[in-house]
């Protein structure tokens, strides 16, 4: 393989042009040859008996074509190492000749964009002190009653928010039902959110055995095109209606939920996690400024398709979280009355950022010689293992080494930008100020919400009691 040339262009695109040979091209055309010749007849010979020069007389413009498309991988690959280009994306691929002599392509691909970093160290964040509330353990503790809730059957009062009922239904647009619109036995917590906004209302002060008529208006932008900003009549009755029954606050709850023997153990171990919490998310938001210090310290010429490609790492990754609770994004849209495209511009500010900080990081990493150890990847896929509950043979099939490699040598540079940073306290009024929520992480936080599969009436089997208790303090 030969690069000819690496021309820039614009955009953070260049053209390779490469050659290949007919020394190098040569044994992969006589594979392609061996392949097919035993199965072609050519008039005057016994199948497979024709001599090379009158098949590939007639079939040698196929066998160079597949030659080349097996070839071309590697000679492409070849020619990036030796430009020394990272692709980011597929590349636009011409032939300009092909022989059995070898042939020649012009690859045009976007590559990763230079970077330039300015300053990473003496930086200057706020850090704030961890602090937890009493009102806090006591949320967690209410967390942990409500999970440890059964529902039971209402029979002497209608449905009202926060119950949950079991309904059919059947929808109708212009009279006539659409697809997607029949469920049957579907278990649906009022005030939740999951159905077309309206909905959800129109139950409350129905009693089970109603039959009605629920009137709505489908979202302007809801994924069905032909329902969208359409009015439409879910023909709705409710098979029964369950609310929550809670447990009494007290030792015996203590020990069904916990490891504990008293509501006193209970409550000191919560606040030491929420603590360990509260500790964590401080460092994190230190982290996520001294990040944003760099960034402003930073120049990338972006280009949309590494924008794009994260944006769908965050679609899938989203998509997979709901089918962890028994769910899919086209049921979650179709519950939300969310789109595709919608999603995809929610994700679109922080898939920017989430690259622009990759890039900067690993360009950190570059400047200061930082590398991956085997010991380094040792310790990350013992944390993956532990974190996920597979065995470390598992997480070393399934990750490959480069990736695993540099989110090591990436949370090295944070580690370096860390002990080269100031950090600044925190105000006590600028310390009660809550984050704003980003688009994106609103959308995230209904996936966290969607329904999953009913409760069941009677009570609760205990689990791992510390397990459930742990589980709650650590939730987000």
């Amino acid at each position: 393989m030969k690069l000819v040339s690496c021309n820039k262009l614009e955009n953070n695109k260049v053209a390779l042009e490469v050659t290949v040979t007919a020394e190098e091209f040569q044994p992969v055309l006589d594979v392609v040859y061996r392949k097919h010749a035993k199965e072609i007849t050519i008039p005057g010979f016994r199948k497979g008996k024709a001599p090379r020069a009158y098949v590939e007389k007639q079939y040698g413009d196929y066998f160079i074509e597949e030659a080349v498309n097996d070839m071309y991988p590697q000679a492409y690959e070849e020619a990036c190492g030796e430009a020394n280009v990272t692709p980011v994306e597929a590349a636009q691929v011409e032939v300009k000749e092909a022989s059995k002599d070898g042939f020649t392509f012009v690859a045009t691909v976007t590559v990763k964009p230079e970077v330039e970093v300015k300053n990473y160290k003496g930086l200057k964040a706020p850090k704030a002190e961890a602090k937890i509330d009493e009102a806090d353990v006591e949320t967690t503790l209410a967390q942990l009653r409500d999970r440890a809730a059964r529902l039971v059957t209402i029979e002497d009062r209608p449905a009202q928010m926060n119950d949950t009922v079991n309904i059919n239904f059947e929808g109708f647009a212009d009279g006539v039902a659409f697809e997607g619109g029949k469920g049957e036995g579907v278990d649906l917590v009022l005030g939740s959110g999951h159905f077309i906004p309206g909905f959800e209302e129109q139950i409350v002060g129905h009693s089970t055995g109603d039959s009605f008529d629920v009137t709505v208006t489908f979202p302007e932008e809801y994924h069905a095109t032909d329902l969208a900003g359409k009015p439409a009549v879910f023909k709705t009755s409710i098979n029964s209606i369950k609310e929550k029954q809670l447990p009494e606050l007290d030792d015996d709850f203590v020990k069904d939920v916990s490891e504990f023997d008293t509501l006193d153990e209970l409550k000191a171990d919560i606040r030491a996690r929420l603590m360990e919490r509260a500790e964590a998310k401080c460092e994190e938001d230190y982290e996520n400024g001294l990040v944003s210090a760099v960034l402003e310290n930073t120049v990338i010429d972006l280009p949309q398709c590494m924008i794009d490609t994260r944006i769908d790492e965050m679609v899938q990754d989203f998509d997979y979280r709901l089918r962890s609770q028994g769910l899919d994004l086209n049921t979650y849209f179709q519950y939300t009355g969310e789109t595709l495209p919608a999603m995809r511009k929610t994700f679109a500010e922080q898939a920017e950022r989430h690259v622009r900080i990759r890039l900067a990081l690993e360009k950190i990493a570059e400047l200061e010689g930082l590398t991956a150890t085997h010991e380094d990847a040792d310790k990350e896929i013992a944390k993956i293992a532990e974190m996920y509950h597979m065995d470390e043979k598992e997480v070393r099939e399934n990750m490959p080494l480069n990736a695993l490699s540099q989110d090591i040598v990436v949370n090295k540079a944070i580690e370096l930008i860390k002990a080269n940073a100031v950090a600044e306290p925190v105000e006590a009024e600028e310390e009660k100020k809550p984050a704003k929520k980003t688009a994106a992480k609103k959308t995230a936080k209904k996936a966290e919400e969607a329904p999953a599969e009913g409760a069941e009436e009677a009570p609760k089997k205990k689990t791992t009691r510390k397990k459930k208790a742990e589980e709650t303090a650590d939730a987000e």
